[in-house]
């Protein structure tokens, strides 16, 4: 796992995120109102929407609009219905992607992801032809880029706290455990008074591949256009990128 960061690639597609506060919400509101269908509206008794919750306000989503979310998945509000699909394939160069959706039409989400692939010389494959090339790990990012916290000391307090591993940045800290150790992690972390800036359970390529730069153009272009989709959630890839 060393030497990729998933700091590097949260930095350099933030820019472009930090244009489009209006989908990422969505998306985030999505998230909420899943978490909270499925396993009801406390936070405290429902650590999925913990999670999706704490991702939003890192996001800086306002507090309305997460209530708002929370009350429709809860019937306190009228909303739609949505499902999560998860769509597989290969991109440019023989990259593997997943890619996970919350639609409320699959008619519309389906042909979208498939022109996206198809358009940027990929294509989508059967569920599960590249997700066995992935790993479910909790992830947890600790910024430290006045330089104040103390490598070791955090290492200790990560380790105390289930980690598995620890990927020390000029300025950040980043934090992987086991999906079962996650929520005991962040607990244990937060409690000894770090501030978390993102965390997470999300996938993990096994491997990566490496792209020339005509098939890491076109990768990075279906990047975009599927994140121009208001119903894609988020998008897993084992493309190896410069730190």
């Amino acid at each position: 796992m060393a030497g990729h960061s998933k700091w590097n690639n949260i930095k350099r597609r933030k820019g472009a995120q930090d244009a489009k506060k209006g989908k990422i919400f969505m998306r985030h509101a999505k998230d909420i109102y899943v978490a909270a269908k499925q396993g009801g509206g406390d936070l405290d008794m429902n650590p999925t929407l913990r999670t999706a919750v704490d991702k939003a306000r890192a996001d800086n989503m306002p507090n309305d609009n997460i209530e708002r979310a929370i009350k429709k998945a809860t019937g306190t509000l009228d909303g739609v219905s949505y499902e999560e699909v998860t769509y597989e394939g290969y991109g440019p160069g023989g990259v593997a992607v997943i890619v996970h959706t919350l639609t409320d039409n699959r008619n519309r989400t389906a042909p979208e992801i498939r022109h996206a692939f198809s358009k940027n010389g990929g294509n989508l494959g059967e569920s599960g032809s590249v997700s066995f090339m992935f790993d479910r790990k909790g992830y947890i990012l600790i910024l430290n880029q006045d330089g104040e916290i103390d490598e070791d000391e955090l290492s200790l307090e990560a380790i105390e706290a289930g980690a598995e591993d620890i990927l020390v940045q000029s300025d950040a800290f980043e934090i992987f455990t086991m999906p079962n150790n996650f929520e005991a992690a962040k607990a244990h972390l937060t409690e000894s008074g770090y501030k978390l800036e993102r965390s997470e359970i999300t996938l993990f390529p096994q491997t990566y591949t490496t792209l020339t730069a005509s098939d890491q153009e076109k990768m990075n272009a279906l990047i975009d256009m599927l994140e121009e989709s208001e119903d894609v959630q988020d998008i897993h890839h084992n493309m190896e990128t410069d730190d």
